[in-house]
């Protein structure tokens, strides 16, 4: 018989805000993006979005947010107005903590100073920039639609303007890429000297365009190569990795992430977007996600949630372990209790096999993968997937 779940501490709530349109699809990308129209619906968007949010209101009202993350598709695409406007609206509805991160994503090529200007003015106070190279051929191979100048014009006017939480987006193991290449362009990020790098490998996901039509690849070797190398150049400039593709200087950390790797909850409103939220009346976890068209989305009385379900206790403890052993410093032990409702002795034969394989910390405070379980971390994961 599966345990009971119970949920007693408030738990960190994160407001996800997804715009799906772009200048055009990348080939590698499986996001739900559409190719923007002549004519951006931006209006009409925002009316939805908000209906969007007062249809959730009742599970999460009188919760405080502790971030607001715009994502995509490209959110710099719409006007300041209209993010003001977006952000107007959820203020009028939640509380927002007094140190509230709220991220909006850019594409370099999508750009010019009064833009980025507006989206400070609208409470924008972190900025993540797609540059994914800053090498032309690179940029061509991976169909972006911005080169090395706007990529570098694009960080210099978010400074200028202001911002100085920015993250550099960054992608490696590219189409043809050698290890002095990769380095390169970290080498030149660094030269910035921003708070923040999000630096993962290309990965060939189904239903792209790259999937149909793979690109060369580095080898295994290179892609090694590149690995050990960039992490510790960027150890070397105070970036420290604090999950598998995230680095950062001290204290500077991605809150709206952190908050999904410690198994936060969080509502995503937009097309497409996904929602994880603990209903404490109930003692249970939902997940859902909304209509993914944005044609769907933009229709008048149209039910927004696609898909819903709850979480049984198995998954949870699982899911918990999916996010929370990515983070190098791994989470408090309480957290599993506060956020999953299940007590610790629901997996304790697990933490103790997993810790005599060396995979897990043995420290009864917190949970944390080892060198090793880093390194192994898919099969420390699966173990999790073991019923107790």
């Amino acid at each position: 018989m599966p345990p009971m779940q119970k949920f007693n501490s408030p738990i960190p709530l994160s407001l996800y805000i997804h715009l799906p349109w772009c200048v055009r699809k990348c080939p590698y990308c499986d996001f739900n993006s559409h190719q923007a129209p002549d004519s951006l619906p931006e209006e009409l968007y925002v009316n939805s979005l908000v209906k969007d949010l007062d249809e959730h209101l009742p599970q999460i009202w009188g919760r405080r947010l502790t971030s607001i993350f715009f994502g995509g598709g490209t959110p710099s695409l719409f006007s300041a107005k209209s993010i003001d406007n977006i952000l107007r609206e959820v203020q009028a509805r939640l509380p927002f903590n007094s140190d509230l991160e709220i991220t909006l994503e850019a594409n370099p090529g999508t750009i010019d100073e009064s833009r980025f200007k507006g989206f400070r003015d609208a409470g924008v106070n972190r900025l993540s920039l797609g540059l994914q190279s800053l090498q032309d051929d690179k940029l061509k191979a991976l169909g972006r639609i911005h080169n090395r100048e706007y990529a570098l014009r694009a960080i210099e006017i978010a400074q200028q303007v202001g911002f100085d939480n920015i993250n550099l987006d960054l992608m490696h193991g590219l189409p043809s890429q050698s290890v002095e290449d990769a380095l390169a362009d970290l080498r030149d990020a660094l030269t910035w000297n921003t708070n923040h790098l999000s630096w993962y490998q290309l990965t060939i996901e189904p239903n792209t365009f790259f999937h149909h039509q793979p690109p060369t690849l580095p080898k295994e070797n290179v892609l090694e190569d590149i690995q050990e190398q960039g992490k510790a150049l960027l150890a070397q400039h105070g970036m420290h990795q604090y999950e598998v593709s995230a680095y950062s200087k001290s204290g500077r950390e991605c809150a709206h992430n952190l908050n999904y790797w410690e198994f936060g909850d969080y509502l995503g409103i937009g097309a497409g977007a996904h929602s994880k939220l603990t209903d404490m009346d109930k003692q249970i976890i939902t997940r859902h996600s909304q209509i993914k068209n944005p044609r769907d989305y933009l229709t008048p009385h149209q039910k927004f949630i696609a898909e819903q379900k709850n979480i049984s206790a198995e998954d949870c403890a699982f899911e918990f372990m999916l996010n929370a052993l990515r983070l190098n410093k791994g989470v408090p032990s309480n957290y599993f209790v506060e956020r999953t409702g299940l007590e610790l002795n629901y997996i304790q034969p697990i933490i103790q096999n997993a810790i005599e394989k060396k995979l897990l910390e043995n420290n009864p405070n917190i949970i944390c993968a080892t060198e090793l379980g880093q390194r192994f971390l898919n099969d420390l994961v699966a173990m999790f997937l073991s019923k107790v």
